[in-house]
């Protein structure tokens, strides 16, 4: 038994798919990404065994949607490359776990890696699109301010030695290759060619130009002109283009190689700019090799950036899983508590009493009780989401069971009976409804706690109903059941014990303060 209850935004489970993210410097030849590729596949094979039962599948893709689904390309990406691993439902495993094989996938990478390639594994996404688990933004307006803190991020990171973390990696790359042409303006004039007709050239060139559509019967096709692709990936075969174009001067068309008025040279630039709120960002990412570490490593990075002396004007924080988890946990707190008031002002109007109401609402925290022993007794993880949204079930439960219980004990009062008879006579008549609808609800929720599954087309066709417990939905709606769960047997004993004996307490209360004042006793709490 842990000493308090793991949290995590989203439920998860055994994964279903494994990704292997490969990621060659910019500008690497798709051939060459392939390879690399192929050495990547093989170390999976190496891992899983050529005929794992298990495994559904291993393809491998270079350059298209070899990405991080959560932020995809937009373009091909020769230098990307990917190996997904998809393995078989969960009632087929026999007792093969996904997830540790998964971390073999990840720790066969860290003990080999391929040198000159960035590698991440991961596995599918489960709910809606989050950050990384560990995500840093560095914001502001110029570059170099921005890779200078960058720097010192690193250099923080790498001293404190922070356990747990896959690949610390930024998201900007300073050696994306690229070829400026530079248009010599005085030949461009002496010859009578403008920049924009050498620009549109070259783009005819590159990326061709419809010239024309070739039609039939049933569609038709444009017909694009450019370059053929020997002379388009050959920088010299490019200068010797011939601009064709008309002097105006002289009113004489002409033709000139592109090499006589522009000259060529190689640089490196960024591989994209990235903005938030109108300024630049640069992320810093890794995945986790322990999801229970990542609120550990959450704030130990939270405590690297209190040492790091930012400028005016930019900004270091962290973002990602745990900003998104930040956010939805407040706003269930708010919506928690609205509701919650909400139903307090109806059931001062019903009753016309605020000692009745807080009274009943008193199982709201006895629920919450159980829910929080019943976690951390079996090591649960608490998700965020599916417990927060068990808590909004389960409170409706316990408190039409504190109505039901307090509404008969003020009907048995306005019948002539005392407040003990009173009490005790209505919690021995409440007794039977308020056990029966707990018991009724926890038994329907066992089944979605434990994951059984039955295939009942398969029972009622060929008598085989395939039974087996656990599986992706378990992993998923668990906690919420588990909450209703742990809530309903602690809050169903306590409401019926200690609620009878609140309004006792209240009652003679009351009945003191009234004779304090030397007025005569009520006769029913106000």
């Amino acid at each position: 038994m842990s000493s308090e209850p793991r949290v995590e935004f989203f439920p998860s489970g055994d994964p279903n798919f494994a990704y292997v993210y490969i990621q060659a410097p910019l500008g690497t030849d798709a051939e060459v990404t392939d390879s690399i590729t192929r050495i990547a596949e093989k170390k999976v094979y190496e891992v899983l065994g050529e005929d794992n039962p298990n495994v559904t599948s291993i393809i491998a893709n270079v350059g298209l949607n070899a990405g991080d689904p959560q932020k995809p390309d937009r373009v091909a990406t020769p230098y990307k490359g990917k190996v997904t691993v998809a393995f078989v439902k969960y009632s087929d495993r026999h007792d093969f776990n996904t997830g540790e094989a998964l971390n073999n996938i990840r720790e066969k990478f860290k003990k080999e890696p391929i040198q000159g390639v960035s590698i991440s594994v991961d596995k599918e996404a489960n709910g809606p699109p989050v950050g990384k688990p560990v995500n840093m933004e560095i914001s502001g307006d110029e570059f170099p301010v921005l890779l200078d803190l960058q720097d010192k991020v690193f250099k923080a990171v790498a001293k404190a030695k922070i356990a747990g973390m896959e690949e610390f990696k930024s998201d900007l790359q300073l050696n994306k290759p690229e070829i400026i042409i530079d248009i010599d303006n005085e030949k461009a004039q002496r010859e009578g060619v403008s920049k924009a007709q050498i620009g549109l050239d070259l783009r005819t060139a590159l990326f061709g130009k419809e010239i024309s559509k070739y039609k039939d019967a049933n569609d038709d096709a444009p017909i694009q002109l450019r370059l053929t692709e020997d002379y388009r990936k050959k920088v010299e075969q490019l200068t010797n283009l011939q601009i064709s174009f008309m002097d105006m001067s002289t009113g004489r068309f002409k033709q000139l190689p592109l090499s006589s008025v522009v000259t060529v040279r190689y640089a490196q630039s960024y591989n994209g700019i990235n903005r938030k709120n109108q300024k630049r960002v640069i992320s810093l990412s890794s995945n986790v090799e322990n999801e229970d570490m990542t609120s550990n490593i959450v704030a130990q990075l939270n405590g690297v950036i209190s040492t790091i002396d930012v400028p005016e004007g930019y900004e270091i924080k962290m973002t990602g899983a745990q900003e998104d988890q930040k956010e939805t946990s407040d706003f269930l707190g708010v919506a928690f508590l609205a509701a919650i008031l909400l139903m307090f002002f109806i059931l001062v109007t019903q009753f016309n009493s605020v000692v009745k109401p807080m009274l009943i609402f008193s199982t709201i925290f006895f629920s919450l009780m159980g829910v929080f022993l019943g976690f951390i007794i079996f090591d649960f993880s608490f998700s965020i989401v599916m417990t927060g949204v068990g808590i909004f079930a389960l409170s409706g439960i316990v408190i039409r069971n504190g109505i039901l219980l307090i509404e008969f004990i003020d009907e048995l009062r306005q019948r002539g009976e005392d407040v003990t008879n009173a009490v005790v006579d209505g919690g021995a008549t409440r007794l039977t409804p308020v056990f029966l609808t707990a018991v009724s609800a926890i038994l329907g929720l066992i089944p979605l706690a434990i994951g059984l599954n039955i295939d009942f087309a398969g029972l009622f066709t060929h008598f085989e109903p395939h039974f087996h417990l656990g599986g992706d939905n378990v992993a998923f709606w668990g906690p919420l059941a588990w909450t209703m769960i742990f809530g309903l047997v602690i809050a169903t004993f306590l409401t019926l014990l200690v609620v009878p004996t609140m309004y006792m307490l209240a009652y003679k209360t009351k009945y003191k303060v009234l004779s304090w004042f030397k007025k005569k006793p009520a006769t029913e709490i106000e």
